[in-house]
């Protein structure tokens, strides 16, 4: 009896083995939005696309791409998509939040922040952390328009400091494919319709560079108690696929700096854990 015990559970540990352990892979199949700059475009021109072939070039693998719209049920619609008969169309979501529950989410990569966004010599060039924002003279913050993003951590910024009424809201979520979230700051900021944005980071930060005239000044902003503006960003996979998850993170270590060196590039504020809100 001890021995068919042994062999049930060495037939066992061998099937979970096995069907733990990846295909072999014959390209990095990445999931990505088709046009989300600075993160991924079809074109190839994003921060996620220039890892995705870092990671290629690593693993001796051409880099594929499965493109849907980063709205609603975009993992679903990605790594989660399979028709029947056939195969997944990609592999991994090169940006995610780090405890990102719709995917098996790798150790983090980077942590940015919001920060502000302004055209410098338009008084605001003395502004270098929120704090020094909200000690503006009341009379010249009220005259301001803040563009933030509906629902996002700068609406509750503004809440928290009773500035509801200079918000200017943009949608997150917009049915037109053409809409990218770098408008808020290329098209409107730029043009003055505007006077600040209060934007992701990598957004901030990307945008900030493409934007000649006028030259714009991004300032990240620490996380406050009741508002989170910091976060890590990871990469997520398929719940189950372990391997491949340990191999992602190998190649996220073995390839740091290639990442930063990227990150930087594409002006990404770069943060650490002293962004974090103060433990209550």
């Amino acid at each position: 009896m001890l021995a068919a015990a042994g062999i049930a559970l060495a037939a066992l540990a061998a099937g979970v083995a096995a069907q733990d352990a990846p295909a072999k892979r014959t390209a990095l199949r990445v999931c990505q939005d088709p046009n989300n700059l600075p993160f991924s475009n079809v074109k190839g021109e994003g921060i996620e696309n220039r890892i995705a072939e870092v990671f290629g070039k690593s693993l001796s693998l051409p880099v594929t791409y499965y493109s849907f719209p980063q709205r609603l049920a975009f993992i679903r619609n990605t790594l989660r998509f399979k028709l029947p008969g056939q195969d997944y169309p990609c592999d991994i979501v090169i940006g995610v939040p780090a405890g990102y529950d719709q995917v098996s989410v790798t150790k983090p990569y980077y942590r940015s922040t919001y920060a502000l966004v302004f055209p410098k010599g338009k008084g605001l060039d003395k502004v270098a952390s929120g704090e020094d924002f909200l000690k503006l003279d009341p009379a010249q913050l009220a005259k301001l328009r803040i563009g933030i993003y509906d629902r996002s951590p700068a609406s509750a910024w503004l809440v928290k400091h009773s500035l509801v009424e200079q918000g200017v809201p943009y949608q997150v979520m917009n049915a037109d494919p053409a809409q990218y979230p770098g408008e808020i700051i290329e098209k409107d900021l730029a043009a003055g319709k505007i006077d600040v944005a209060i934007v992701w980071g990598p957004i901030a930060g990307y945008y900030a560079q493409r934007v000649k005239s006028p030259p714009l000044a991004v300032v990240p902003l620490k996380s406050e108690p009741g508002v989170q503006f910091d976060y890590q960003i990871a990469m997520g996979v398929r719940y189950g696929e372990r391997e491949w998850k340990q191999q992602v993170e190998g190649l996220i270590e073995s390839n740091r700096s290639q990442i930063e060196a990227i990150l930087k590039e594409y002006g990404v504020p770069l943060v650490d854990a002293s962004y974090a809100a103060p433990k209550q």
